[in-house]
């Protein structure tokens, strides 16, 4: 090969070294959904979004109103609308629902009879309200590492989710605050079910 040629091949390869680092431009923006996160006091609500934004447990106080957070995940930021779970706040729930692209519902698994009532009363209405019966659920049956804890298979059918929930997009998943993997692996499976939405309105 010629000096000319094995200097244009150089050349090239600086052409294309220059472009794959200099001209790729920002990478692509991550989606963002608004959810919002639903559940009687006590059920952790606040204790495992605090942990998924990385947040000291010491400066975590219960909700009493509503809170935002926004939790980053590699391919999705997810805006999670946090409203109190007290009686007297349950009943204006509804007022927040607007402009919600998923839901969150957390349970307490190692929850009183009368505490799993309310709450199994409480996932009842939120799925069938027309604000949020069409959208995707993550359920989460936190306390898992409680003795007192009931198992996914018990909440399922104490809730009666399989009749309940027949045509919506729901997941069900055990968690608890020293199960990280687990919580981040629910995430993901509900940011898949935004994105299926997502991939459905495109082609509607």
């Amino acid at each position: 090969m010629s000096d000319l040629r094995i200097t244009e091949a150089f050349l090239y390869m600086d052409y294309l070294c220059f472009r794959a680092l200099c001209c790729k431009g920002p990478p692509p923006a991550r989606p963002e959904y608004d959810l919002v996160c639903i559940g009687l006091t006590g059920s952790g609500k606040t204790s495992l979004l605090s942990k998924l934004c990385s947040e000291s447990p010491e400066n975590v106080v219960s909700t009493t109103g509503f809170s935002i957070k926004a939790v980053p995940f590699q391919n999705a930021i997810l805006n999670v609308k946090e409203l109190g779970g007290a009686d007297n706040i349950r009943k204006y729930w509804s007022r927040y629902y607007q402009g919600s692209q998923g839901v969150i519902f957390v349970l307490d698994s190692a929850s009183s009879e009368d505490d799993l009532e309310s709450a199994r009363n409480e996932l009842h209405s939120a799925l069938q309200h027309p604000q949020l019966c069409t959208l995707p659920f993550l359920i989460l049956a936190n306390h898992q590492d409680k003795p007192a804890a009931r198992s996914v298979q018990e909440i399922k059918k104490y809730f009666e989710l399989e009749p309940l929930a027949r045509g919506k997009r729901w997941i069900l998943q055990p968690c608890s605050l020293d199960d990280m993997d687990a919580l981040k692996d629910s995430f993901s499976q509900l940011i898949n079910l935004l994105e299926e939405k997502d991939h459905d309105a495109i082609r509607m």
